[in-house]
């Protein structure tokens, strides 16, 4: 991987990343905020307080699990082809 490519690959990760982030938080209004006019208890906790903390929490396990497959890519970070880095 040129020094070219890995910079690329850590702004897709990054760019992924923040995605991910903005996606949880959807999630977490949707789970938490959404679900706040629902009468719906579970063990004596109302379902908001699951789906906005457990729920939330289950999302953020998968999207890592998803960028750690699908987005992010093992690579070294050392400059082993040599390649010039300046401008």
């Amino acid at each position: 991987m040129t020094y070219r490519e890995k910079l690329l690959q850590a702004n897709k990760e990054a760019k992924a990343t923040v995605v991910a982030l903005f996606a949880t938080i959807v999630v977490w209004i949707l789970l938490g905020f959404g679900l706040s006019g629902l009468d719906v208890q579970l063990f004596h906790t109302p379902i908001w307080i699951i789906g906005g903390t457990v729920g939330t929490w289950l999302f953020a396990i998968a999207v890592a699990v998803f960028l750690g497959k699908k987005v992010f890519a093992d690579f070294s970070l050392d400059d082993a082809e040599g390649e010039a880095h300046h401008d």
